[in-house]
């Protein structure tokens, strides 16, 4: 979780510490904030903690899908899956 106390720093800062700075990013797993003129302009992540964040994001997805099909259920749309595939059978013949 990011901490406004600690994890934004100046680009030119971060250019200055890259290493100290990086070495901080993988044992926190904190992102850091990256400003230029007083602005936040980037954000850096481990690795780790990046690809831990895009296979939360690809779950909340697919829940939002499946969410989205039981609605669709509920309200009555969409069919069984014995007519799907005999359509999809029919369609291959």
């Amino acid at each position: 979780m990011l901490d406004l106390t600690k994890d934004i720093r100046s680009l030119t800062e971060f250019k200055r510490n890259t290493s100290e700075l990086v070495e901080n990013l993988k044992r926190t797993k904190h992102p850091l904030v990256l400003t230029v003129n007083g602005k936040a302009e980037l954000v850096v992540q481990d690795a780790e903690s990046y690809q831990a964040l895009l296979n939360a994001a690809e779950l909340v997805e697919t829940l939002k899908g499946i969410k989205r099909g039981l609605d669709q259920m509920k309200e009555g749309q969409g069919r069984t899956a014995e007519s799907f595939f005999n359509e999809m059978f029919d369609q291959l013949d």
